[in-house]
C-alpha cells in the first residue's frame, strides 16, 4: 500500500530533539540547575494571580532546555513532576491563553508546542526502577494533556499535528516495542497509550489528514507492539467504530446498523466526513499488518527490539520465542480474529451490539465477570485422543482457573455478538457479495483457518497468494482455480508442537467466520472457484476426526454451518463425508464432555442436527452417483481413510440414519428432539415413497453389486475412522450408536425401528415434557400413514404405547393436572384415532379392541371398569370423574371414530363429506307427499345429543308395500340419512316371497257323512226304570184330576200344539229348500279380509321398536337438570329451521386452510406476490410448480363442493345444480384462489383447502361473464364474520358477505377457530425469504371468515425453488429450513399444516373441537325449541290427528 513512500521510522529513532544542553554536563550539574529553575516556575503555576517570570524568547528557550533535562531526573523528588506540570500547562497555549504561559509561547504556540512535545519524550524513557506509581501518574497526565490538546485546539498547524503524531508513535514504540515482563510501566500504560494514539490520529485525519509516510510509519511501528494485548484490543474497537460509520453511508439507512458501544463510537469525530471515514477505515484496517502473523512467535519476535535484547543477553535463538510476553500471543491472535469476525458480520448485516470486547461463550455468558486489566493467559489446550483432559496452568481471561465443566471465556464458537437465547439473524438482503467480502478479509481468514495445520508436504507451490509465512519460508499458496497448499512444518526456529493448541481459538474464529460468509451466498451468485476450493480445504482440515482433531475448530464449523447445504454452493457435496464423520462423534455423544469447555453442548447439538437434516435427502436424491474426491488422500495421513475414496451417496444412507437414531437416543433438549423427530418422519416417508415406485431396485452399486451391498456394515459403518481411532466411534468409551447397527435398507425396517424407539421414550423420558410429547405423537401419527408392510405386532405396539401414555397421564396426581397435561392427553387420543383409521383391521383382534375401549372408558368416566383382578364395576355404579371435559370430549370423539368412521371412509358422498348430502329440502322434493312443507317432519332428541328428523311417507303403489320411515340423524359427529321398512321376515326369506293372494272359500257338501234321525229325550231312558215310591205318588196324574171342563181345555190345547208342530215342520222344510236354492257364499254375510293399511304411525313404531318410548325415557331425571332421554321439538317456533340449517353448517372435522404464494425473483412486496397469480403463475413458472400444486390435493369447484373451501361463505355447499357454476377462463394459479376452484385434501379426520390468493376483483370480468357467475360466486371471498345473522332467515343459498352489515340480535355465534393460517411460499430465489413479511401476506386475501371470533396466528413455510430439493421448517412457528426431496412435499405440506393447526387448537381456550361445537348447538336447540309434553300428551301426539295436542 505504501511501497513507494519513505518510512519515517529511522527519522523518529534518530531524532535528537529530546536532548538538552545540560546533557553535556555532569549529571550533578544538570540536577542542581533543574532543581533551582523548576521550583519557581512550579510555584508560579499555583499562584492565583502571578506574573510570568519569563518575558523574552531567549528566557523561554533557556528554561525549556532545563525542563527538558529535568524530565530525565529520577522520580524520588518533585522536580520531574514540576517539569510535567509546567509543560502540560504551556502546551495549552494552542487551546487558550493563560497568565501562567509566557508571552513568547502565546505568540508562537505551534513552534514552542512542537519543542515541548519532543522534550516530553524524556518522561517515557525507561527508568531503572521496574514500576513507579509516580511515573505512571505523570505519564497519564501528559497523555491526558496531549489528548485535550488534540481535541480542543483549533489553531494547530500541520507541522504541529505531524510532530504530535510522531511524538505519540515514538513514546509508544519506546515503551511497547521491547519485550517486557508483566507488571512494568509498559503493561500499565499500554491501553492508555494506544487509545490516545488512535484518538489523536482520528482527530488528525479530520483536521489535517496525515500523509502516506506517516501511515506507513504507523503501520511499521504498530507491528512491533502487537505482543501487547491492548494494541489488538484497541484496534478492534476503533475499526469496529469506523465500520459502523462506514456502513451508514455505504449501504444506506435500510441496512442493519452495526451497533457499537457509545464510548467506542465517540472515538470517531462527529465532523469526520464520509470520504475521510472511508479513507481512514481502509488504512486502519491494514494498520495491524497481517493479523495471521500473531500466530507465529517467530515473526513477532523478529523485531529490532527483540533482537536487541537477544544480543544483549547473548542468548540462543530458541529462547527468543519462549519469552514470557509471547505467551499471550494465542489470546492476542484470537482477539484479532474476533475483531475481523465482527467486521465480517457487520458487512453481512448480521451484527449485534457488542457486550464487551471479547464476548463470552453461551455457557458462561450470564455469570462471567468483566476481563481484568492485565491478561497473561493461555487459551485452553487441545486434548489428544490418548491424553487425559487437562486444563491450562494459566488463568483464563476471567481470572478463574478452568475446570472441566466451566468453559473458557475465549471460546470463538458463536457469532461474536450472538447469544444462545436469541435466534441467529439472517444476513441483510442488500449485503455485499461473497467475493467482495473475501476480497477484503479472505486472505487473512483463509490463512488463519489453516494455522499450524498438518498438510501433505508433497504438494506443489504456486506463488500467487501468500498465506502463512515463517522465517523458514514455509508458505501456503494458490494460483487461479487450482488449489495448492503447504503446511507449516517443524523447523529449528519454531516447532509447531511447542504451541500446537494455543492458537485453536483464533483458528476456530476464522473458520466460523468463513462459514458464515459462504452461508450468506445469494441465490444465483457466483463465487470464484479459488475461494470455494480454499474454503473446502478449510472445512476438510477443520472436520478432521483423526489424531489431529481440533475440537474448538470442529465445533466452530458446525455451529456456523447450519445453512451451508441450503446455500447451493457449487461442489459442496464433496465435504458431505467429512461432515458425516464429524456428526458421528458429536450427536451420539450424550455428554459432549470434551466440547463443554468450548461451547454450549445444546447449541452444538442443534447446529449438528440442522446439518444432519440438510444431508438426509442426499442419498435418495443422488442415488448411485459417486461423490468427488479431493486430492486423493493428501489431506490425511491415514492411507485407509474412507474420505479419500469415491463412494456413492446412497451408501451414506445407513450412516446418516444411524446418526439420526443415535442423536434421538442421546438428545435431552426439547427443541433439538423435535427437530430429530421431524427428520425421522421425513426419512421414513422418503424411503417408503421410493420403494413404492421401485427406485431402490433400479440400479446397482460399483459395477453390478446389489444395492444392499452399498448399505452393508462393512461399506458404511458408523465412522470412517473406526479402524484407526476408538474415540471416533465410541467417545467416552461408550457410544449408544454402536447398538444401532442394523439393516435399514427397507422402509419397513426403518419404520419398525422408529416406532420402537419413539414408543419406548414416549413412555419414559418424554412423558413430562409437553413439546416433545406432542412432537412424538405427531411423528407416530405420521408413521401410521406410511405405506409399508409391517407386522401386526408392531402396529399394536404403537397403539398400546399411546394407550399406556394416556393411562399414565390420567393417573398423575391432581396437583399436576393442568391444561398442558390435558392437551397432551387430547393429542394422544387424536394420534390413536389416526392409527385406528389407517389400520382398522387392528380392532379385529380382541386384545387390541379391549385395550382401546378401556382407554376410551377411562377418558370418558375417569376410571376403568376392571383394573387388575378387581371385580367389574358397571357403568351405572361408577362415579363419572374424567380428567377434564376436554379429555372426555376427546375420548368421545375417539369412540365415535371407532363406531362411525372405521371401515366407512370414504362415505358414499365421497371424501369431501363424512355426512349425508340429504336434508329436509331434498327429501321433501323426492317424497310422495303432496305438501312440500317442512311441517311433515317430526323432530325428536335422544339423550340431549342426537336430533331425529322423521318423515313418514305413505305406501303408495309400491310393488311390495311395507311400513317405511326416513330419518335424518344429526349428531355430534355427522348427519346421516336412514330409510327403514318394517318387515316380519328376514331379508333372505323376503327375497323368494310371492305376492299374497287369498284362497277362495270351498263349495259346501251336505252329502258328506251319515245322517241319523234321533229323537231326543229330556231325560235318559234309565229314568223310566226307576220304581216309584210313595212320594212319587203324592202328586196325582193329570187324567186323575181332569174333569169335563178341563178336558175341553185340554183338547183345545192339544189342537193348538198339533197346528204348531205342523207349522214348524213346514217352515223347516221351507228353510231347507230356500237354503238349497241360495248362492254360496252369501255376498251379504261372507267375511272379507281387511284392506292393506297405509297409515302405520311409523314414527311411533320406530321409537317403540328401538325402546325409546318407555315410561322411564319420558320422565324427567330427578337429580339432574338434563332433559328426559326422549323429547320432542316444536318445529313451528320461528327460527327453528334456521338453527337446524346452522347446525348443518358446523363442520364435522377440523378444517384448515393453507395459502400458497409464488414469489418470483426480485419481488418484495406482498402486492406483487399476490398479483403474480393473476398474471398466470402456472404458465410462467416451471412445470414443477404446477405439479406441486396438483400434488397437494385435487381441484374442486367451489360452487358444488360439499366440503371446506377455505371460506365459510362458500363451504359445505350441497345440492347445487351443475348449471349454476359457470366456467370462467382459468389462468395460472389464480384459478385456485377460492372464487371458482380450490385444491382440496381430506382424510377421515381432517380436511385442508389449499388456496392461491390473488388480487383479482370481479370488476376485471366483463358484464357477460358477470351474468354467468352464480350469486354464490359474485361475492368476494374475503370477510371477517363467521356466519351471517342466522336470525334473518339465513338459508344455505343466502350465505354471503353482504350479511356482514346485519347485526345479530342477542345471539352469539360459536367460533370455528382458532384461525391458524399456514403460508407456503414458493420462491425462485432463496434470499427472497427475508424480503416479505408474514403479516402483510396474512392480511392480503387470506380471510377464511373465522377471524372475528379468534386471534389469528401464522405458520410460515418457505420453499425455495431448488431443482429436486425443497425446504420445510421444523419445528413449527419458525423459519428454520432444511432440504428434503420434492416428492415428499405433498405429505410434508399436509402433515405440517395439519400439525400446526392442531397445535394451535390445543392452545386455544375459547374454541372447542367440531364435535363439541355441534353438541353445544344441539343443546342450544333443545333449550329453545323443546316441546314440554306430559307423558299422555306425548303418546297422543304420535297418533294420527294428535300431532298438535
Amino acid at each position: 500500500m505504501y511501497s513507494e513512500w519513505r518510512s519515517l521510522h529511522l527519522v523518529v529513532q534518530s531524532d535528537q530533539g529530546h536532548l538538552s544542553v545540560l546533557h553535556s554536563y555532569p549529571s550533578t550539574v544538570g540536577r542542581d540547575v533543574a532543581n533551582a529553575v523548576v521550583r519557581p516556575l512550579g510555584a508560579s503555576l499555583g499562584a492565583p494571580v502571578s506574573e510570568c517570570l519569563l518575558k523574552t524568547d531567549k528566557e523561554v528557550k533557556w528554561t525549556m532546555e532545563v525542563l527538558c533535562y529535568g524530565l530525565t531526573l529520577p522520580l524520588d523528588g518533585d522536580t520531574v513532576k514540576l517539569c510535567v506540570d509546567v509543560y502540560t500547562d504551556w502546551i495549552m497555549a494552542l487551546v487558550s491563553s493563560r497568565d501562567s504561559i509566557p508571552q513568547p509561547i502565546i505568540k508562537e504556540p505551534n513552534l514552542y508546542v512542537q519543542t515541548i512535545l519532543r522534550h516530553l519524550h524524556n518522561l517515557f524513557l525507561p527508568r531503572p526502577e521496574h514500576f513507579s506509581p509516580m511515573h505512571f501518574r505523570l505519564c497519564q497526565q501528559v497523555l491526558s494533556a496531549v489528548q485535550k490538546l488534540a481535541r480542543d485546539s483549533s489553531s494547530m498547524a500541520r507541522e504541529t499535528w505531524e510532530v504530535l503524531l510522531l511524538f505519540l508513535l515514538r513514546i509508544n514504540d519506546t515503551l511497547l516495542a521491547p519485550p517486557t515482563v508483566g507488571g512494568g510501566i509498559a503493561e500499565k500504560l499500554a491501553e492508555k497509550l494506544i487509545s490516545v494514539l488512535f484518538e489523536v490520529w482520528f482527530l488528525a485525519c479530520t483536521r489535517c489528514f496525515p500523509t502516506p509516510p506517516y501511515w506507513k510509519t504507523a503501520r511499521e511501528m504498530l507491528a512491533n507492539w502487537r505482543h501487547h494485548p491492548p494494541v489488538v484490543e484497541q484496534w478492534s474497537k476503533v475499526i469496529a467504530a469506523l465500520t459502523s460509520r462506514l456502513l451508514r453511508f455505504t449501504y444506506g439507512p435500510s441496512f442493519p446498523p452495526f451497533k457499537v458501544p457509545e464510548e467506542d463510537a465517540s472515538l470517531i469525530p462527529a465532523e469526520m466526513d464520509s470520504d475521510c471515514v472511508a479513507q481512514t477505515w481502509y488504512r486502519f484496517l491494514h494498520m495491524l499488518s497481517n493479523p495471521v502473523d500473531l500466530s507465529n512467535p517467530v515473526i513477532v519476535s523478529s523485531t529490532p527490539k527483540f533482537q536487541e535484547q537477544l544480543l544483549g543477553v547473548s542468548s540462543v535463538p530458541q529462547e527468543v520465542i519462549q519469552h514470557p510476553c509471547l505467551k499471550q500471543l494465542p489470546q492476542i491472535f484470537f482477539r484479532a480474529m474476533r475483531g475481523i469476525s465482527c467486521l465480517v458480520d457487520a458487512f453481512l448485516g448480521i451484527s449485534r451490539p457488542r457486550s464487551d470486547s471479547a464476548p463470552p461463550t453461551p455457557v458462561n455468558r450470564l455469570s462471567m465477570p468483566p476481563p481484568p486489566t492485565t491478561t497473561n493467559t493461555t487459551p485452553p489446550r487441545r486434548h489428544r485422543p490418548t491424553a487425559v483432559t487437562k486444563t491450562a496452568s494459566k488463568a483464563t481471561t476471567t481470572g478463574q482457573s478452568k475446570v472441566s465443566h466451566q468453559p473458557s471465556s475465549t471460546s470463538p464458537l458463536s457469532s461474536p455478538n450472538q447469544t444462545s437465547s436469541e435466534p441467529r439473524p439472517l444476513p441483510a438482503p442488500t449485503r455485499p457479495k461473497v467475493n467482495s467480502v473475501l476480497n477484503l478479509f479472505g486472505q487473512w481468514l483463509f490463512d488463519a483457518a489453516l494455522v499450524h495445520c498438518k498438510l501433505h508436504s508433497g504438494l506443489s507451490r504456486e506463488s500467487s497468494m501468500t498465506a502463512l509465512a515463517t522465517q523458514a519460508g514455509v508458505e501456503l499458496r494458490r494460483k487461479g482455480s487450482q488449489m495448492s497448499t503447504d503446511t507449516m512444518v517443524s523447523n529449528p526456529m519454531f516447532d509447531a508442537n511447542e504451541f500446537p493448541d494455543n492458537y485453536e481459538s483464533g483458528r476456530a474464529e476464522a473458520c466460523g467466520t468463513l462459514c458464515r460468509i459462504f452461508c450468506s451466498k445469494k441465490t444465483g451468485e457466483e463465487i470464484l472457484p479459488v475461494y470455494l476450493s480454499r474454503f473446502y480445504m478449510v472445512l476438510i482440515q477443520g472436520l478432521q476426526i483423526s489424531d489431529y482433531i481440533c475440537r474448538p475448530v470442529l465445533a466452530s464449523i458446525i455451529l456456523n454451518s447450519s445453512a451451508l447445504f441450503c446455500s447451493d454452493l457449487k461442489g459442496i457435496n464433496v465435504v458431505v463425508p467429512y461432515f458425516i464423520s464429524a456428526l458421528e462423534i458429536i450427536l451420539p455423544d450424550r455428554e459432549l464432555t470434551k466440547f463443554k469447555s468450548y461451547v454450549n453442548p445444546t447449541e452444538l447439538r442443534r447446529a449438528s442436527i440442522n446439518i444432519l437434516l440438510s444431508m438426509l435427502p442426499l442419498p435418495h436424491h443422488f442415488g448411485t452417483i459417486k461423490s468427488e474426491v479431493l486430492l486423493e488422500g493428501k489431506f490425511s495421513n491415514d492411507d485407509n481413510s474412507l474420505h479419500d475414496k469415491a463412494v456413492t451417496f446412497l451408501s451414506l444412507k445407513l450412516r446418516l440414519v444411524n446418526i439420526l437414531i443415535g442423536a434421538l437416543q442421546t438428545e435431552t433438549d426439547p427443541v433439538n428432539t423435535q427437530m430429530i423427530l421431524a427428520a425421522m418422519l421425513n426419512i421414513v416417508q422418503d424411503s417408503a415413497l421410493l420403494e413404492s415406485i421401485g427406485a431402490q431396485a433400479e440400479g446397482s452399486v460399483d459395477g453390478g453389486h446389489p444395492l444392499a451391498k452399498s448399505h452393508s456394515r462393512n461399506n458404511s459403518g458408523i465412522s470412517n475412522a473406526s479402524a484407526g481411532s476408538s474415540e471416533a466411534t465410541t467417545p467416552d468409551s461408550e457410544r449408544p450408536a454402536q447398538a444401532l447397527l442394523r439393516d435399514y435398507d427397507t422402509a419397513a425396517g426403518l419404520l419398525i425401528r422408529s416406532i420402537h424407539l419413539v414408543t419406548q421414550r414416549l413412555n419414559s423420558q418424554w412423558r413430562p415434557d409437553m413439546s416433545i410429547s406432542l412432537a412424538a405423537l405427531e411423528l407416530l401419527a405420521g408413521l401410521a400413514k406410511v405405506k409399508a408392510i409391517v407386522e401386526s405386532s408392531d402396529r399394536k405396539r404403537a397403539v398400546s404405547s399411546v394407550c399406556s401414555y394416556i393411562v399414565y397421564q390420567c393417573s398423575r396426581p391432581a396437583p399436576l393436572h393442568s391444561r398442558d397435561l390435558h392437551s397432551m392427553i387430547v393429542a394422544a387420543f387424536q394420534c390413536l384415532c389416526v392409527w385406528l383409521t389407517e389400520h382398522p383391521d387392528m380392532l379385529n383382534e380382541k386384545d387390541c379392541l379391549i385395550e382401546v375401549l378401556e382407554i376410551v372408558e377411562l377418558g370418558i368416566s375417569g376410571s376403568k371398569s376392571k383394573t387388575g383382578e378387581q371385580e367389574v364395576r358397571y357403568k351405572g355404579d361408577k362415579e363419572h370423574n374424567p380428567a377434564s371435559m376436554r379429555v372426555k370430549d376427546a375420548a368421545e370423539a375417539t369412540l365415535s371414530c371407532i363406531m362411525q368412521v372405521l371401515g366407512a371412509f370414504p362415505s358414499p358422498s365421497g371424501p369431501a363429506s363424512t355426512c349425508s348430502l340429504l336434508n329436509e329440502d331434498t327429501l321433501i322434493k323426492y317424497s310422495r307427499l303432496t305438501s312440500t312443507s317442512h311441517s311433515n317432519f317430526r323432530y325428536y332428541v335422544l339423550d340431549n345429543s342426537v336430533i331425529l328428523a322423521m318423515l313418514e311417507q305413505p305406501l303408495g303403489n309400491e310393488q311390495n308395500p311395507s311400513p317405511s320411515i326416513t330419518v335424518l340423524i344429526r349428531g355430534m359427529c355427522a348427519r346421516h340419512a336412514w330409510t327403514m321398512q318394517l318387515f316380519h321376515q328376514p331379508r333372505g326369506a323376503r327375497a323368494n316371497q310371492k305376492v299374497f293372494v287369498p284362497e277362495k272359500r270351498p263349495a259346501p257338501k251336505n252329502d258328506v257323512g251319515i245322517r241319523f234321525n234321533v229323537k231326543h229325550r229330556p231325560f235318559p231312558e234309565e229314568v223310566d226304570k226307576i220304581p216309584f215310591v210313595k212320594a212319587d205318588l203324592s202328586i196325582p196324574d193329570l187324567h186323575d184330576i181332569v174333569d169335563k171342563e178341563l178336558e175341553l181345555q185340554h183338547d183345545k190345547l192339544r189342537g193348538v200344539m198339533v197346528k204348531q208342530i205342523e207349522y214348524e215342520t213346514a217352515l223347516e222344510h221351507y228353510s231347507e229348500e230356500l237354503w238349497r236354492n241360495k248362492p254360496f257364499p252369501d255376498p251379504l254375510t261372507d267375511c272379507k279380509p281387511p284392506p292393506p293399511a297405509h297409515e302405520f304411525q311409523t314414527a311411533r313404531l320406530f321409537l317403540s321398536h328401538f325402546g325409546f318410548l318407555s315410561l322411564e325415557a319420558l320422565k324427567e331425571p330427578g337429580n339432574s337438570r338434563l332433559p328426559p332421554h326422549l323429547i320432542a321439538l316444536d318445529s313451528t317456533v320461528p327460527g327453528f329451521y334456521d338453527d337446524i340449517g346452522y347446525l348443518d353448517l358446523l363442520p364435522c372435522r377440523p378444517c384448515d386452510t393453507v395459502f400458497i404464494f409464488y414469489m418470483r425473483a426480485g419481488q418484495k412486496s406482498s402486492q406483487e406476490v399476490a398479483a403474480q397469480a393473476e398474471r398466470g403463475v402456472c404458465g410462467e413458472c416451471t412445470a414443477t410448480l404446477l405439479e406441486l400444486l396438483l400434488s397437494l390435493g385435487w381441484p374442486v369447484d367451489v360452487g358444488q363442493h360439499p366440503g371446506w373451501t377455505g371460506s365459510v361463505y362458500t363451504s359445505w355447499t350441497i345440492n347445487t345444480s351443475n348449471d349454476e357454476c359457470a366456467a370462467v377462463a382459468d389462468t395460472g394459479g389464480g384459478m385456485f384462489n377460492g372464487e371458482r376452484k380450490v385444491l382440496y385434501y381430506a382424510d377421515a379426520l381432517t380436511e385442508i383447502a389449499f388456496v392461491v390468493p390473488s388480487l383479482s376483483d370481479l370488476s376485471v370480468y366483463s358484464d357477460s361473464q358477470m351474468e354467468l357467475l352464480p350469486s354464490l360466486l359474485k361475492q368476494p371471498n374475503l370477510t371477517l364474520e363467521l356466519f351471517p345473522n342466522h336470525s334473518d332467515n339465513m338459508g344455505p343459498s343466502q350465505r354471503s358477505p353482504t350479511a356482514k352489515s346485519k347485526k345479530m340480535a342477542g345471539r352469539s355465534v360459536p367460533p370455528l377457530g382458532p384461525e391458524t393460517k399456514v403460508l407456503v411460499v414458493w420462491v425462485e430465489r432463496y434470499d427472497d425469504i427475508e424480503n416479505f413479511t408474514v403479516s402483510e401476506l396474512i392480511e392480503l386475501r387470506t380471510s377464511t371468515g373465522v377471524e372475528s371470533a379468534v386471534n389469528s396466528s401464522a405458520s410460515r413455510s418457505d420453499t425455495p425453488l431448488h431443482p429436486g430439493h425443497l425446504t420445510m421448517p421444523v419445528p413449527h412457528q419458525c423459519v428454520r429450513v432444511h432440504p428434503f426431496c420434492l416428492s415428499l412435499f405433498p405429505a410434508a405440506g399436509e402433515a405440517d399444516g395439519d400439525n400446526a393447526c392442531r397445535r394451535k387448537r390445543l392452545e386455544a381456550t375459547l374454541t372447542a373441537p367440531p364435535s363439541v361445537r355441534r353438541k353445544q348447538k344441539i343443546v342450544d336447540i333443545v333449550n329453545r325449541y323443546r316441546n314440554k309434553h306430559w307423558e299422555p300428551e306425548f303418546y297422543t301426539s304420535l297418533l294420527p290427528g294428535g300431532r298438535r295436542v
